[in-house]
């Protein structure tokens, strides 16, 4: 799933690109796709872009007058694309074409079609229900977290609850308490001050790292699949880049975490949640 460095890169490099361009038509394929019919597509024809920013994991496209909110889920990109979508392009759910042949396209790949979009008047992409239960966000000046993560919750569902902080997902997660030597089960709530710290700094600099990191290998158009520099996550039965011990991983709920029993859990392999829930 796009997290926050991502869809801060996709905004970044489109953004930049189609500032100032006009709109010369705009469709929906994806039947889904299109949550809203007032004022319809057909509305975004003729207006300049204003820009693309982010909040959180969305990204909101801005013309004059009107703006679109976009929620890529697990396997949506925006692309821009110098030549329009052929008839055989299943993947678009969303075509922005511009008067100078460019065409914004948003496309899902995966059976599954979760992506959504909501076109809306300036300024009702903030006020709307999905951006403004946001919590702060992940990047790049995060509130401290002592009471922000005050809750009896693994760390590792706190910091990818939304509500909670903005940005974070599955992968960063791994990434983020790896860094700051935090087990993925600690508890919120048992937080030292000190270690509250150190996970805040940690947030900040996994991220930052991440998006310099894009700043030097993504281009447009933006690819199917991103480089992100992911050390521990998907890693597991590779060395910790740390200490070298073997990575281990865990499965919680739908999905595994990645760590590393020296450095995040005193040397303790944690046991599948799948058969148990007496993990600490």
């Amino acid at each position: 799933m796009p997290e926050l460095p991502e869809v801060e890169i996709t905004a970044r490099r489109i953004g930049a690109a189609v500032t100032g361009a006009t709109v010369e038509s705009a469709l929906a394929p994806g039947i889904n796709v299109l949550k809203t019919h007032d004022p319809p597509l057909a509305e975004l024809a003729g207006r300049e872009v204003l820009g693309v920013r982010r909040r959180g994991k969305h990204l909101i496209v801005e013309f004059d007058g009107l703006e679109i909110l976009i929620h890529l889920m697990s396997a949506g990109r925006l692309q821009l694309h110098d030549k329009r979508a052929g008839p055989r392009d299943r993947t678009s759910r969303l075509l922005i074409r511009l008067t100078d042949g460019r065409e914004l396209r948003l496309r899902e790949f995966g059976t599954k079609q979760r992506a959504w979009v909501k076109l809306g008047p300036t300024g009702s992409a903030d006020s709307d229900e999905a951006v403004a239960t946001l919590g702060p966000e992940a990047w790049p000046d995060p509130p401290p977290l002592a009471e922000l993560l005050d809750a009896p919750r693994p760390l590792h569902t706190l910091l990818r609850d939304q509500r909670v902080i903005a940005g974070i997902g599955r992968s960063w997660a791994d990434e983020i308490l790896h860094a700051a030597k935090l087990s993925p089960f600690k508890r919120g709530s048992d937080l030292s001050p000190e270690e509250a710290d150190r996970l805040r700094t940690a947030i900040v600099e996994v991220l930052g790292a991440a998006l310099e990191h894009y700043e030097r290998t993504v281009e447009l158009p933006i690819p199917d699949k991103m480089p992100m520099p992911l050390t521990v996550h998907r890693h597991e039965g590779e060395p910790c880049p740390r200490c070298q011990r073997t990575l281990e991983r865990v499965f919680f709920e739908d999905y595994v975490i990645a760590y590393c029993p020296d450095c995040q859990t005193e040397r303790r392999v944690l046991k599948d949640r799948r058969l148990s829930r007496l993990l600490k």
